[in-house]
């Protein structure tokens, strides 16, 4: 994710906090203008915060696998690092984070499933001592007893993941990978792997979403406000990617 901490100001709620802030101090030398900047950037702020809203962002940005999705090309599993707990470095170690945890958790099940060898993609993030790639073996190894035969250690964002990858498995001749991260995660994920020469087939994760029918859904909440950040993060950064690469 280090790739795209520079423009992360542009997805809410960061960008909308950030021009409510500067339209408030500017209320100070243009009322008008400030009072009109602050107005915009709390409404948008308070609509990214309805469930509502954002449950139609996220559906438009996550991956639906079919039901029995076809594996029986499939050489290899591959799954993706999404973040580090970082330790002191001494007496409190590095620890994966809730979104590693659930990948590493959906690898396993794909390797019970599969019975493909296993691939772990991820660097050391900021501020971390350990890289997400070791994090991920060890956990998968020791607590899930999956072998892991490949580790990319070095890639920070999910572009790297894809092309430090493939460089490992293209020279064992792998060209058809499952691939496992989050559902909201997947679309651009599955764009690198497949820029980088690898066939990518995705495996189920849950959506992060309900059916929205209930008086809550027109509240703001938390949680909905995360559901706007993937959703706007991940499609922002799909087209970045088409623009860069």
């Amino acid at each position: 994710m280090a790739d795209f901490f520079s423009i992360d100001f542009l997805v809410p709620p960061a960008v909308l906090i950030l021009l409510a802030v500067v339209s408030a101090w500017a209320t100070l030398f243009r009322p008008h203008v400030g009072v009109a900047f602050a107005i915009i950037a709390t409404t948008l702020l308070y609509l990214a915060a309805l469930p509502v809203i954002a449950t139609a962002m996220i559906e438009e940005v996550e991956i639906k696998t079919p039901a029995k999705p076809d594996f029986s090309k499939a050489q290899a599993i591959v799954v993706l690092g999404g973040g580090v707990h970082p330790g002191d470095g001494d007496k409190v170690p590095d620890t994966l984070g809730p979104w590693s945890l659930e990948r590493v958790v959906l690898a396993a099940q794909a390797y019970r499933q599969l019975k493909l060898k296993v691939a772990v993609s991820g660097g050391q993030v900021a501020g971390a001592h350990t890289s997400e790639a070791s994090l991920m073996k060890t956990a998968l190894e020791t607590q899930f007893s999956v072998p892991v035969t490949w580790v990319d250690d070095e890639s920070r964002t999910t572009y790297e993941n894809a092309v430090l990858t493939a460089k490992l498995l293209k020279a064992d001749n792998v060209t058809t990978i499952v691939l496992v991260t989050q559902a909201w995660h997947m679309r651009r994920a599955l764009w690198s792997f497949e820029r980088a020469g690898l066939h990518a087939i995705p495996y189920p994760a849950p959506l992060t979403y309900d059916e929205v029918d209930r008086p809550a859904d027109y509240l703001p909440s938390i949680g909905a406000l995360e559901r706007s950040y993937h959703a706007l993060h991940e499609a922002i950064g799909l087209a970045y990617y088409r623009l860069r690469y």
